[in-house]
């Protein structure tokens, strides 16, 4: 019932990172988790870390009084305080969102996520980092150190450029831990020229985990109402 004291993390970090914003590291990242939740029963946490312009309360159609800021600006943070600030968002499915506001800046130290992301893994099998499109200390330091990193990509030459270099430095952060894998996403605009996903994956030199057609309506609707891919449409290909 009650994991002893200094036992090993029993959750799983998953840190989703775009390329380039606006590639849809976000939406990949919400979207799997809920996946993760309804499909293999298994409680998720997720951590959005972009304070100034998260969209994990809005794709969840959430706005709860607490969240992310609160979890990291806490003087003694513990698993009892960390249990009361989370947003229940589906079965399985819980939030710690992004406050949201501009009225103040948002700088961290190279630390300062590492304690709630610690006490998530203690409570929870599945942790999904939401990280956002910027490259700082913190955000350095978390790619070195959690379970398995995603890039989500769009096939154009300014998200390979990021791709590769995201891909080698993170390969180089951590030389004996899993190499980032890589999701292609928004593929098929209509009379977009695009690189091919393979020969993408190939000079980025990741594995090509899974890609995303482009389709305007389904996620467009989706993000609007507040909802998951699966729940607009059960039966779409991303699923």
């Amino acid at each position: 019932l009650f994991a002893a004291e200094g036992a090993a993390p029993i959750g799983r970090t998953i840190g989703f990172v775009s390329a380039k914003g606006g590639a849809g590291g976000s939406t990949v990242a919400h979207n799997v988790a809920w996946a993760v939740s309804q499909f293999l029963r298994q409680d998720v946490l997720i951590l959005d870390l972009d304070f100034a312009f998260g969209t994990a309360g809005l794709n969840y159609n959430q706005d709860p009084p607490h969240g992310i800021a609160d979890a990291v600006g806490a003087s003694q943070m513990d698993q009892v305080m960390l249990d009361r600030l989370l947003s229940k968002a589906a079965n399985h499915v819980n939030l710690l969102t992004a406050p949201v506001m501009l009225d103040q800046t948002f700088d961290f130290a190279e630390r300062d996520f590492e304690n709630v992301i610690e006490l998530s893994q203690k409570s929870t099998p599945i942790v999904v980092l939401d990280i956002p499109h910027i490259w700082t200390s913190w955000v350095r330091h978390t790619l070195a150190t959690i379970d398995e990193i995603i890039i989500v990509a769009e096939p154009d030459l300014a998200n390979l450029r990021n791709a590769k270099n995201l891909a080698d430095t993170i390969k180089a952060l951590r030389p004996t831990e899993s190499e980032p894998l890589l999701v292609i996403n928004r593929v098929g605009v209509p009379r977009r020229p695009e690189i091919a996903p393979a020969e993408f994956a190939a000079s980025v030199e990741c594995r090509l985990l899974g890609q995303i057609a482009f389709d305007a309506a389904t996620f467009g609707t989706a993000a609007n109402n507040g909802q998951m891919i699966a729940e607009v449409s059960a039966n779409h290909r991303s699923n």
